[in-house]
């Protein structure tokens, strides 16, 4: 049989990829394992790396990439996105069937087909295609014109880079991008650890998301989205909401599978009473029923008023409460050391589950609503997603008294502190064994050690099990052990997911430990889980101190006396190096040989390319983005966003866009790959050998 050319197998890992994309992200159906899919992803990513002019927009890799935009342009709809009226009870309902009978000029008993869907509490969008390719992504905004989110939708895996079948034509495809269940309860748990304040609702995390102007944040948030009307479409037209439907679904666009064709009002109503208990087994959140009638022909004859579609109504659910018992205030360590309380409860049935926990935010918010033990209190669900206490139903019972804050970890028995400004109580013992499991995630992230194949369930298996215990254990793994591990996957994409041995991907997960001791120390400082202290902050402290040692001794003055460096950060730094426990982890990883010094250039030794502006635009051959960031900005550089007149020079790689034909009209200096990494090898010739090799 004839080996395929690197050509043949890219298409046809394209082709598997998104198959399998749409199995699990549109049909929530997958035929593969994660494992499975991960290594068809793998294997397309090498080999584009090592074929880069094969590598096309619509790839399943370009879904993510790109640093930052400065702003979102504004772009306007084909036609407008309007509302929809709302109806909150069956009559209301009634009332809306008899006024399509009246604008239709139908007899009042004449059935009137329509159309069903669940009303996805999420975010408008709209996504453009041209010749099947995905091209434009905007938000709804006032309905005549949106924000460009282009790039953000790209990174929503439900949304397809390209529609299944043969396109020519330019058509505009509207739905909704939520937030599932799951992803909701995650990002929320993550905003509680940095003190950033939580989403009520499942919408406005949807919302504030695909506001984000990093496409890679966006990414890691895990955005889904359904589609249900196209705008634009020319050749045989269709007849019936159903058939928009079917013809999205045949495209590879995702649809919400519980639609139904109602014959008449009765059946919607039907319907309705159907999902106001159904909806709580859903993945996602949904607050009503959307009702559009379904002939194509009989809505062009309704028409719209200035705001709303006179063919369509949002029939709402009512919200959800209930009383219980509040039968203990408890507190939970999470991984930068935040200590949250959180109420057990009575076991109560609300929103199609039972309850019997619910976060209570901070002490001082279990102070303001005087919680105490033994209340009888009132309960909700957040967005139908978080259950959280409302209030206390009073009088409190007779001998209870208000709820203290514990002054020691639970976990750990380290003092518990809270800064001054703050309402968040916190152990600063990097070793807790409560914040252990997240503390250890953040350290091998991408950003921080970038430890390759550290997971999550690896994670959870290694202190399960035993194996690790601190964080200088990683690096006495042994790789014929870690073979041996069974692993259980924490979220698995489907049933049939099943615990297993981690096998060779073990002895490369300990390569990559390995490899991770050579890091720079801005990478250590950032991986420690310093409260405050971000990747940016992390290499203004390592390029200052220049090793572990001086920054862990430099007193408070001395740290804020850094740039960029001040009151709240210092602070956070001192109370981390005055942990003895924190001090313990950070000599046992200098024994493990884990580098403690940093090899930015000396903050009194500008770099030869100090304060020149660069722009980086299009795709680079031989290293990353971020690895030609790192490089400019280790040689004193700013890299922007955006192309000014304060702009020194422009570096274009393949593919550069609107940046480069900015930079000729303003006269600015563009330099290709070659002229690049000529740059960047005569400022620092030996680091930049290195960095073009090893890329």
């Amino acid at each position: 049989m004839a080996i395929p050319s690197p050509e043949q197998r890219i298409r046809a890992l394209r082709e598997a990829i998104r198959h399998h994309e749409h199995r699990y992200y549109v049909l929530h159906d997958p035929e593969i394992s994660d494992e499975e899919f991960d290594r068809l992803l793998r294997e397309l990513q090498d080999l584009e790396a090592e074929h880069p002019d094969l590598v096309t927009a619509d790839s399943p890799t370009q879904r993510v990439g790109g640093r930052p935009v400065e702003g979102f342009a504004t772009v306007e709809h084909l036609t407008p996105m309007l509302s929809l009226d709302n109806a909150y009870t069956e009559d209301e309902l009634l009332a809306f069937d008899e006024r399509v009978h009246k604008g239709a000029g139908l007899e009042p008993k004449a059935p009137v087909p329509y159309v069903t869907e669940l009303k996805i509490d999420g975010l408008s969008i709209t996504l453009t295609y041209e010749g099947g390719l995905l091209v434009r992504g905007a938000t709804r905004g006032d309905g005549t014109r949106g924000d460009d989110v282009t790039s953000n939708a790209r990174t929503i895996r439900a949304v397809p880079r390209r529609l299944r079948g043969s396109h020519t034509e330019r058509v505009e495809v509207r739905g909704e991008v939520y937030l599932p269940r799951a992803a909701f309860a995650r990002l929320n748990r993550e905003r509680e650890e940095q003190e950033l304040p939580i989403f009520a609702n499942p919408r406005n995390a949807a919302a504030g998301t695909m506001r984000i102007l990093d496409p890679t944040v966006v990414a890691a948030r895990g955005l889904s989205a359904f589609t249900y009307q196209l705008i634009g479409l020319s050749g045989e037209p269709l007849s019936s909401h159903q058939e928009t439907l079917r013809a999205l679904a045949a495209w590879g666009l995702p649809v919400e599978p519980h639609w139904r064709h109602c014959p008449d009002i009765q059946a919607v109503l039907a319907f309705c009473r159907e999902w106001a208990v159904e909806r709580r087994a859903l993945d996602f959140d949904t607050d009503g029923v959307v009702v559009k009638v379904d002939g194509l022909e009989l809505r062009e004859r309704l028409g719209s008023t200035a705001k709303f579609p006179r063919w369509a109504t949002a029939f709402k659910f009512p919200a959800e409460q209930a009383t219980t018992i509040l039968k203990a205030i408890k507190v939970n360590v999470g991984r930068t050391g935040a200590v949250t309380p959180y109420a057990v409860l009575e076991p109560v049935p609300l929103a199609g589950s039972t309850i019997s926990m619910a976060t209570l935010h901070n002490a001082e918010d279990v102070a303001r609503k005087d919680l105490r033990e033994g209340d009888r209190v009132l309960i909700e669900k957040g967005g139908d997603v978080i259950p959280k206490v409302v209030k206390p139903m009073l009088p409190h019972p007779e001998g209870s008294v208000p709820w203290q804050m514990p002054a020691t970890c639970p976990a750990c028995g380290s003092v518990l502190r809270r800064d001054e400004e703050a309402v968040v109580w916190r152990c600063e013992n990097t070793t807790c064994s409560a914040r252990l499991r997240r503390s250890l995630e953040h350290f091998a992230s991408r950003s921080a050690m970038n430890i390759e194949g550290l997971g999550e369930s690896l994670i959870d298996a290694l202190l399960d099990q035993g194996v690790v215990r601190d964080w200088a254990d990683l690096y006495r793994l042994d790789a014929d052990a870690l073979e041996a591990l069974v692993v259980t996957p924490r979220d698995p994409r489907s049933e049939r997911a099943r615990p297993r041995r981690l096998g060779k991907v073990g002895r490369n997960v300990v390569a990559q430990i390995d490899r991770s001791r050579d890091n720079d120390l801005s990478r250590l400082v950032y991986g420690l889980g310093i409260r405050h202290v971000g990747e940016k902050v992390a290499a203004t402290l390592a390029r200052h101190f220049r090793t572990m040692d001086a920054l862990l001794d430099a007193p408070l003055d001395a740290l804020q006396a850094v740039e960029d460096i001040g009151p709240v950060v210092a602070a956070s730094v001192r109370a981390f190096a005055e942990e003895p426990r924190n001090r313990q982890l950070v000599a046992a990883l200098k024994a493990a040989g884990v580098n403690m010094t940093s090899r930015a250039p000396e903050v009194d030794q500008p770099g030869r390319l100090a304060g020149k502006t660069f722009v980086l635009t299009g795709t680079l051959e031989r290293m990353t983005r971020e690895d030609a960031t790192a490089a400019l900005e280790r040689l004193g550089a700013k890299v922007a966003n955006s192309v000014s007149k304060r702009t020194n020079a422009v570096i274009a790689g393949r593919d550069a866009g609107s940046k480069l034909d900015r930079a000729r009209a303003l006269g600015i200096e563009t330099l290709d790959e070659a002229a690049f990494l000529a740059l960047i090898m005569e400022a620092d010739p030996g680091r930049g050998e290195n960095t073009c090799a090893r890329n």
